[in-house]
């Protein structure tokens, strides 16, 4: 079993990519592999609401989103990891999991998800709500830890020095090293995904 973790920062090798390795690590001793996927400093599309999603993924193919999409389809977990900029997620990786989510919905369904925030100071909680979103509409379960998900520090090293936040890292990979045993345990004893067939969709004008 594989975990595909999302580094929303541009920085490869800064405090939030260092709680990733933290989960990491632990997933590795749980005896799960782990990917993590960076975004690195490239630009990012929004989606624009084209429609144009196809079994190929999304319409546009000048970034990393459709590569992303391919390797989640093979992934049985998922860990999203953001710095936080005034207060909220980094805008590249709303924009980035807006179109996955959209363009390839079918990839995470079911399968256990987890966000991490990494903040110098204020605005963490915030970031990590607004992560938690997409597992929501995917029908993704999300794996706590022992703390909310989050890590302290600002310049690149720091992030190691919080040791509560590094402790939150190690439970979060290990309740998710859990569940996903638990779920494997689950297909190969015959229990079925539930059906979840969505046929009614409504606004508030109607």
């Amino acid at each position: 079993m594989k975990v595909l973790m999302l580094n929303g920062s541009p920085k490869a090798n800064g405090n939030t990519n260092a709680a990733l390795l933290e989960v990491g690590r632990t997933l590795e001793n749980e005896g799960i592999s782990y990917e993590i996927f960076q975004m690195g400093g490239k630009p990012v599309r929004d989606c624009i609401g084209c429609g144009q999603c196809s079994e190929k993924g999304c319409a546009f193919n000048d970034d990393d989103v459709n590569e992303f999409i391919a390797k989640a389809k093979e992934a049985d977990g998922f860990v999203f990891g953001t710095p936080v900029y005034y207060a909220h997620p980094s805008g590249r990786i709303l924009s980035f999991l807006d179109r996955a989510f959209y363009a390839g919905g079918a990839a995470f369904k079911f399968k256990p998800g987890a966000s991490v925030a990494v903040a110098r100071r204020g605005g963490s909680s915030a970031s990590f709500d607004c992560l938690n979103k997409y597992f929501g509409i995917a029908q993704m379960p999300v794996v706590g830890s022992t703390y909310w998900n989050m890590v302290y520090g600002r310049v690149p090293g720091e992030a190691e020095q919080d040791l509560e936040g590094m402790q939150t890292m190690q439970n979060l990979a290990k309740n998710m090293a859990w569940m996903m045993k638990c779920f494997e345990l689950g297909r190969k004893n015959g229990i079925a995904l539930p059906d979840t067939s969505a046929v009614v969709r409504t606004d508030f004008i109607r």
